[in-house]
């Protein structure tokens, strides 16, 4: 028996706002825009994506998981996503490589540094 990855589902006050917000973050395409679900993926036909569903509770404590990115410049990566909405955050990481950050809804998520050798 073997598993493929489909997707991670996001909760989400507004499914479809949050869902464009990660479309344009990662240069993903969107699949359904439905008002009950938004799900982007890398490209059409390409796995896992992210679906995006309504939840009427807010956020209120640091996510059980996070996505990591690793970009080829971590702090040009911060500065654009800090200029589309994101904001810093602290989860108690202290000073680490990595740059904890947080979407338009509060989930949290980490760009990393340089990968080494």
């Amino acid at each position: 028996m073997a598993l493929q990855w489909e997707q991670v589902i996001v909760d989400a006050a507004d499914p479809g706002a949050l869902g464009r917000w990660w479309a344009e973050a990662l240069g993903w395409v969107v699949l359904n825009d439905s008002a009950d679900e938004y799900e982007i993926r890398p490209e059409k036909d390409r796995l896992p994506g992210l679906l995006f569903v309504p939840v009427p509770e807010r956020k209120t404590i640091k996510n059980r998981l996070h996505l990591d990115f690793r970009p080829d410049d971590r702090d040009a990566e911060v500065d654009r996503l800090l200029a589309l909405g994101a904001r810093r955050a602290d989860v108690g990481q202290g000073d680490q490589p990595w740059v904890v950050l947080m979407d338009p809804e509060g989930n949290e998520f980490c760009v990393l540094g340089a990968r080494r050798g």
